[in-house]
């Protein structure tokens, strides 16, 4: 049997782009021989659809998309993802389901029992799960079908109490098939390869694994289909972060494994596991999957504005690392005339700084325009005299710089239809060390799922072939020069110190005791987990944020605003 795996980039509500684009890769794979073809989860209306579910005639739309997919499933199998009605009254009224299409017909339905409900996911919201299992049968070989988190119920804390492939195995699969809509983290390559080679291992059978990929506003589908024998041997694994086609023979994959021995017994790592590990550090400075995340911030911003139908980005250049990281990456997906950089010094702007935005301008051959804002400044002090009165400088005059550069931006912006994007990085956010209606304004977070540290790694990387961000951008003490001789360490601990105890508290979840344990001091600890507990209300405001950790804020993290927990 051929089985053709078609990893696409999907773009919710959009029927016709998404049937057009599976019926392409139909008629490909009926070129290529194919008995079979697959898709993956809710490929006809995009992932995740949240509560576009809750209308019928979003519905009706995907059961129309059906219909047009399964007239072109004359001589070839297609098993695709969509939603389906429960006919039962009790219960969600929606299935997450996978359809087997064949001689123009619905040969089988097959429906998700797990439902995840955590981070990004909340799936129980809108589907029924699964109640009953069977294996579908296509030209003679008996397949387990599955959805996406219903292999993920492994390891030694299980989340759910049923495990689908333990109640499908009694019916004596011939192999194992998985439709997903599986998200970007940059330890997920790590997890999803031990997942799938942990089921081969497990069930002795082989598994075929077919990923989405592509950018719905602040989740990243990063592909990655996978092919596994019966012996726990990867054959193939698809492209990262761009649609991919291919067709696997799977008697040749099984004869191929005849001859190998099984490498041990199924062994699965969580997100968490990996994070935790002695690559902690590693994934902080950047020395691993570097380029992964650059890759997925590429397909983020590109994604957003291609499916939004935006072209055009403006966002304010301070000389700074992080406005820095962001032109890179927005000129990197959108071209360099679609970007505009807006320089806008105040008093206490270093004649470096300008110099050093100018510099990055130029090098990207970026449209870019220089607006001081003393006047502006001036007089909104001048109006505010007789309120002020003669209270000293404080973090209001500093924030005034601040707003005044968001209105000119949004100003902009609103005038040449520009989306702004936001420059906040997460150490930032976590610390709420930044302005509202000021800074924190815009319409996509770039790098507000990485920490200070990864934001200058991936300046590095930028610079790997040539000089684009100018050395000096990425050397100098960073500050966001709101007053004289400011520094970021004024008000924070140094980077390096408090991006661990972040990822500590945020990725790993880890309590104050746990993180002193790690050999942090404890006033520090403390202090920082109050500074991220206290500015939840700054979040709670902010835009999408592109998703490139398995625990970013947006969401996926939900805590009170008001509470007293470690304030």
């Amino acid at each position: 049997m051929k089985i053709a795996l078609a990893q696409q980039n999907y773009h919710i509500g959009n029927f016709d782009a998404n049937t057009s684009k599976i019926i392409a890769a139909i008629r490909q794979a009926k070129q290529d021989g194919a008995d079979l073809i697959v898709f993956s989860e809710l490929a006809v209306c995009g992932y995740p659809p949240r509560d576009f579910l809750e209308f019928e005639d979003f519905v009706q739309q995907c059961y129309a998309a059906i219909d047009r997919i399964r007239e072109e499933a004359d001589t070839i199998g297609v098993l695709v993802g969509s939603p389906a009605r429960n006919p039962r009254k009790e219960g969600k009224d929606l299935y997450n389901a996978a359809f087997l299409l064949y001689e123009k017909e619905i040969k089988a339905e097959v429906h998700k029992t797990l439902l995840p409900n955590y981070d990004v996911f909340d799936e129980y919201r809108y589907f029924e799960p699964a109640d009953s299992w069977d294996v579908v049968v296509f030209k003679g070989r008996r397949i387990a079908v599955t959805i996406c988190e219903d292999i993920w119920n492994m390891g030694e804390n299980p989340l759910y109490k049923v495990t689908p492939m333990e109640e499908l195995i009694r019916f004596s699969p011939d192999l194992m098939i998985n439709l997903s809509a599986s998200p970007y983290n940059y330890a997920q390559d790590i997890v999803r390869n031990s997942l799938v080679k942990a089921h081969t291992l497990k069930y002795r059978l082989p598994m075929l694994y077919c990923n989405t990929v592509g950018s719905q506003t602040e989740i990243v589908f990063d592909g990655g289909s996978l092919v596994y024998d019966s012996k726990g041997n990867c054959h193939a694994e698809m492209k990262y972060f761009s649609e991919d086609y291919r067709v696997f023979d799977l008697e040749a994959i099984e004869q191929a494994a005849q001859g190998e021995t099984l490498t041990g017994g199924p062994v699965y790592f969580s997100a968490m596991e990996v994070g935790a590990g002695n690559d902690t550090i590693s994934y902080l400075t950047g020395e691993k999957n570097i380029e992964e995340i650059y890759q997925a911030l590429i397909l983020g911003i590109r994604d957003y504005f291609g499916k939004m139908g935006f072209k055009k980005a403006i966002l304010g250049s301070s000389g700074g690392i992080d406005s820095a990281v962001t032109q890179a990456l927005a000129v990197a997906a959108l071209g360099k005339e679609n970007v505009r950089a807006v320089l806008m010094p105040s008093p206490y702007s270093t004649d470096h700084s300008v110099n050093d935005a100018v510099v990055l301008s130029r090098n990207l051959d970026n449209p870019y325009d220089i607006l001081p804002i003393r006047t502006i400044y001036e007089s909104f002090l001048s109006e505010l005299k007789p309120i002020f009165g003669d209270l000293p400088f404080s973090i209001a005059e500093e924030n005034i710089q601040s707003r005044t550069r968001g209105n000119l931006l949004m100003a902009i912006a609103n005038k040449f239809g520009y989306i702004l994007l936001n420059t906040s990085n997460k150490s930032e956010l976590a610390t709420g060390y930044g302005t509202l209606y000021g800074d924190m304004a815009g319409g996509l977070g770039v790098l507000g799922d990485l920490y200070k540290m990864q934001v200058y790694a991936l300046a590095r990387y930028i610079n790997r072939e040539r000089e684009i961000i100018p050395v000096n951008i990425i050397e100098k003490a960073p500050s966001a020069e709101l007053r004289p001789n400011q520094k970021d360490s004024d008000s924070l601990p140094e980077y390096d110190l408090l991006d661990r105890v972040l990822f500590a508290y945020i990725e790993l979840r880890k309590g104050p005791r746990e993180i002193e344990a790690m050999g942090f001091d404890a006033a520090v600890v403390a202090r920082i987990l109050r500074l991220v507990n206290t500015n939840e209300y700054k979040r709670n405001q902010f835009c999408p944020i592109i998703r490139i950790s398995f625990k970013a804020f947006g969401v996926g993290r939900r805590v009170p605003i008001v509470g007293k927990y470690l304030s």
